[in-house]
Order: C-alpha cells, then sequence, then structure tokens
C-alpha cells in the first residue's frame, strides 16, 4: 500500500475507515430481489413519462428471464449483447438477463460495424437485445457473426407508452421485440440458477484507444464489493424509497451501471433515464420535474448544463451530491455548479476494469479538493515507477490497485492479463497521479497521453485546467506534437465564446500560470471537441486534426 502520510491515516473520514462486508448479499439477483420485495410499491424508474414501480420491474424482468431460459435455451453463463440508450428496456432486459444467470455484454449503441463485429465475436455470443434504430449496423455486419437470436427494443417498450420510435431495418421488421418477449414471458416459468459471487455477470469491453477492445470480466462479487464501497461511503445520506437519481450517463457504461443503477437499486431509489442528454434544452426540462437528490456526469455534462438557458432556476433543494467522474472534473466547473446548486461537485476515480471506483472525495469535505480524493473501503492503491517501485510521496507514479472490486481479468486474453495484473494480485491502471500531503490522490494524466518537452514531463490536464479559467473559453484539449527541436511541443485546441479571442491572449495567460515549457506552442480554435457517448474529450481524434 502506498506510504499515505500517517497523520491522515489516524484521522481518516468516518466513511472511509470501514471495511465493506464483501458477502453482504449472495449475488447481484439476491441484492435485486430483496429490493423489488422491500420496495415493491415504490417507482423504480422513469422513462418518457412513464413509470414502472420494483414490483413491475421484478415481473416484467422474469419475464424476459423465462423467454431467454426457455424459448432460446440459454443457460448460465451464456452471454447477450444488450446494446441500448437510457430507455425502458433497458433495465427490464438487463435484470432478466442477469435473473437467468446470464453475462450481460454491454454495448454502446453507437458503434460502427467494425467495432460491433469485434465485440459480438469477441464475447462469443449468439443473441442480442438492441435497440431498433441502431439495426441499420447490425444488419451490415451480422453474416460476420455467430447471432441468431435478436430481439429489438424501441422507445415505449415495457412501458405503456406507445413512442415514435426510429424505423427498424427492414431485414427486422418481423424481428420479435421486447413488448413481444413480455407477453410470451407471462406464460412460462425458469428455473433459478444457483449464483455466486466468482460467477460473471458483465463483459465490459474497454481499451479501444489502444487497438482492440478487450472485454472486462466483472464477476458478481466485484459488483456487490464495490456497491457495498459505496454504501459505506454515501449510505449515511441516502434514505431508503426516498431518493431520485438522474441518470444521463449511458447505462452500458460502468459509471452509471454501478452507481445510478445498481447502487440506487439497493435503497429503493427513483431513477430518472435520460435517453438523450445531448440535447440540453430538453434535459433541463426534464430536471426541472424533479426534487432529484443525486447526478453523476463528466465534465463536459456538468459544464454544458451550466450553459443551459433554464438550468440555474432549477430546484436544487434536495441535492445531496453530485458524482464527477470519467475524466478530471476542473475547478471552474465545480465553482460555478456550487454557485447554483450549493454544492461541489465530487470527483471519483475508477475504471471498467475495478467495477470502476477504486476512489472518491468524501462527502464531509466541504471544499473543492481538485484530487480525486481517498480510497474506497477495504481498497489498497499504491504509486509505482518504471521498473514497479513504489515512489516517493509527493512524486508521480503509475496507480496501481488492489481490491475485491478488481476484475478477474480480460475475458479469454492472456496475453493482457499479463502485462497490467501483478502476481500479488494489483491492476496497473496506466494513470499517473501523485499523491497529496492531506493524503489526497490526483490524477495527472494517462501515460499516453504525457507530452515529453526537451525531457521535461508535460500533463495536459494541468494545462488545460489552467486554459479553462479563461472567461472565454468554453471547453479545451491538449495534447503533444512532433517537433525536431523539442522532441514535442504542446498544443491546444479550445472551443471560444468570443470570436476575437486570440491564441497570443491564450499563451499569455499561460505564461503568467505555467512554468515556460508548459506553454501551448500552438493553439487552434475550433467548433467543437471530439467527445465520447459518454462525453469525454478524446484526445487522439485531435492528432488528426
Amino acid at each position: 500500500m502506498s506510504t499515505m502520510p500517517h497523520h491522515f491515516l489516524n484521522n481518516p473520514p468516518k466513511s472511509f475507515a470501514k471495511t465493506i462486508d464483501e458477502n453482504a448479499y449472495s449475488s447481484i439477483v439476491d441484492l435485486v430481489r430483496q429490493s423489488c420485495e422491500k420496495f415493491s410499491d415504490r417507482p423504480a424508474f422513469s422513462s418518457f413519462g412513464q413509470v414502472l414501480s420494483y414490483a413491475e420491474i421484478d415481473r416484467k424482468s422474469d419475464y424476459v428471464a423465462a423467454y431467454l431460459q426457455t424459448d432460446l435455451g440459454l443457460t448460465k453463463g451464456d452471454r447477450v449483447a444488450l446494446m441500448s440508450p437510457n430507455i425502458m428496456a433497458f433495465p427490464v432486459a438487463m435484470l432478466g438477463i442477469l435473473k437467468a444467470g446470464l453475462i450481460q455484454v454491454n454495448v454502446n449503441p453507437l458503434y460502427t460495424a467494425r467495432e460491433l463485429t469485434h465485440q459480438l465475436n469477441d464475447a462469443d455470443t449468439d443473441t442480442i437485445i438492441i435497440y431498433g434504430g441502431v439495426t441499420d449496423v447490425l444488419a451490415e455486419m451480422v453474416d460476420q457473426t455467430s447471432i441468431k437470436n435478436i430481439v429489438i427494443v424501441n422507445l415505449g417498450d415495457a412501458t405503456n407508452g406507445r413512442l415514435p420510435s426510429p424505423e427498424v431495418n427492414e431485414k427486422y421488421r418481423d424481428t420479435i421485440t421486447l413488448n413481444n418477449v413480455l407477453e410470451r414471458g407471462k406464460d412460462l416459468s425458469f428455473t433459478r440458477p444457483s449464483l455466486e459471487l466468482s460467477d460473471l455477470i458483465f463483459l465490459q469491453y474497454t481499451g479501444g484507444t489502444t487497438g482492440l477492445s478487450k472485454g472486462a470480466a466483472l464477476t458478481h462479487g466485484n459488483l456487490v464489493a464495490n456497491i457495498m464501497m459505496y454504501d459505506a461511503v454515501a449510505g449515511e445520506i441516502t434514505l431508503d424509497g426516498e431518493e431520485v437519481v438522474i441518470t444521463a450517463l449511458p447505462l452500458y457504461h460502468i459509471f452509471a451501471l454501478m452507481v445510478n443503477f445498481l447502487s440506487y437499486f439497493k435503497y429503493g431509489a427513483l431513477n430518472v433515464l435520460i435517453a438523450n442528454p445531448r440535447d440540453m434544452p430538453g434535459f433541463v426540462a426534464e430536471l426541472d420535474k424533479w426534487k432529484f437528490s443525486a447526478i453523476s456526469g463528466v465534465n463536459t455534462l456538468y459544464n454544458g448544463l451550466l450553459h443551459t438557458p433554464g438550468f440555474a432556476d432549477l430546484d436544487f433543494d434536495n441535492l445531496k451530491a453530485a458524482w464527477g467522474g470519467g475524466a478530471a472534473i476542473q475547478r471552474v466547473v465545480s465553482d460555478q455548479w456550487l454557485e447554483f446548486t450549493g454544492q461541489h461537485i465530487k470527483e471519483g476515480y475508477g475504471l471498467s476494469e475495478t467495477s470502476p471506483i477504486l476512489t472518491l472525495n468524501p462527502l464531509e469535505i466541504r471544499h473543492f479538493t481538485e484530487t480525486v480524493g481517498l480510497p474506497m473501503p477495504s481498497t489498497e492503491i499504491t504509486l509505482r515507477d518504471g521498473e514497479g517501485n513504489e515512489v516517493v510521496d509527493g512524486e508521480p507514479g503509475e496507480l496501481w490497485a488492489r481490491g475485491p472490486q478488481v476484475m478477474k481479468g480480460y475475458w479469454r486474453n492472456p496475453e493482457a492479463n499479463a502485462e497490467v495484473m501483478t502476481k500479488d494480485g494489483f491492476f496497473k491502471t496506466g494513470d499517473v497521479a501523485i499523491l497529496t500531503e492531506e493524503g489526497y490522490y490526483k490524477i495527472v494524466d494517462r501515460i499516453k497521453d504525457m507530452v515529453l518537452v526537451s525531457g521535461f514531463n508535460v500533463y495536459p490536464t494541468e494545462i488545460e485546467n489552467v486554459i479553462a479559467e479563461m472567461t472565454d473559453i468554453v471547453e479545451v484539449a491538449v495534447i503533444g506534437v512532433p517537433d525536431d527541436k523539442t522532441g514535442e511541443s504542446v498544443k491546444a485546441f479550445a472551443v471560444r465564446s468570443r470570436d476575437g479571442l486570440s491564441g497570443s491572449e491564450v499563451q499569455n495567460y499561460c505564461r503568467d500560470n505555467l512554468a515556460a515549457y508548459k506553454v501551448p506552442k500552438y493553439v487552434e480554435f475550433i467548433d467543437e471537441l471530439p467527445k465520447s457517448t459518454v462525453g469525454k474529450i478524446l484526445r487522439r481524434e485531435l492528432r488528426n486534426y
């Protein structure tokens, strides 16, 4: 474990002093069934104005499980791909998959044919539950896979709503829909499989930025552990059956899946699903309907809300926590969020491979720390140099993590496992961090994003945070570009709100706040930064500009 300052170890925030009960539930399905029984009459999910209670979610997901097990003949351990945005069909289908003892393969609905082909083949699945609006991609590549079972989900499926949905590819117009499955499942029964904490629950694909994506094999135990860690940190402010959580991050992403869906399902919360958070005016209009108590997001999502008319007029009286992750939360964004809502954004850190949370800022801390916080209960963090030795406190090193939330390994990929897993169980994250004097971890950057200027390590996040402080900057990203004299030089891409803002103004601001070698040699203004579907800025794509 890292050499955290002793004064901090002796007096950590109460919520982080705990170790968690890794056996609190026998499986995620055990957690689900307990919540559905305890909160049966409470609303569980809202989507496009339709609401399902815990009892209805329980019943309908039973129907899905029965269909998968009986009509499709799927057995424990088989993989089922789920490719859907945040609509009611997602939780109904997911809980059906899990109840049948199957492994859910989470798929981004915006995948290209090439990406989808790789993921379905790598997961070795013959079944996909897919949103009708993206079936053109499936039609293009399905013959290159083993897919033989297809279920179509539409916007109003699993609810009483009859919402107009995008047209399904003509190849699948007669394919069974989730509503058909629910009707069929009413007449079927299924055998509840025996599930253990060591059984796989998700294949969470990650790492596509460096080549073909790999499936992080997550177990029921991994998710139970991370849920109990979250409960140790946030449980004291969370009231059973009374919370309203806003889910704008996609549920196929592990952050929203673990925090918004599963953790708040444990509490009997109402989960408000946002299908298209990029429609910021529509998003704000939906927020206006709820006295929400929790929300999760990435920096760009929070920044977008802050710049959307009407957001400042919303009711934030019930807001207890705004969780940030996926990329660094910028101080200027958190400060504005505090001004509007009365709460700072609490940043955490994790990866698909760690279910995901490794560190989190304590709720007790009322200021913005510019760090990702403390290790979660029962979690070990250590910072290592290139030879695997622990670094001195305050020096940057690769963050290694060990705990019950760390994946079993990458799916059928022993070579990749050997690269990232140590013999004593640590996972090498590939992220560079430092340990502050207060005992908090600060992510400096991805090892691969670091820029080397005349032998000096330059971390893009530090420069981005400085430039983001400028009044006329909407958002910014920094990369390294080849340079004959210095090896690499710094280039900043920025979106500005004032056309007259010049690159030299940005450079001068940086000179006032950064060492000379960190000042961008180039500044380019563009209309929009490339982002992932989660809202994370894609620096790698800027290298093609």
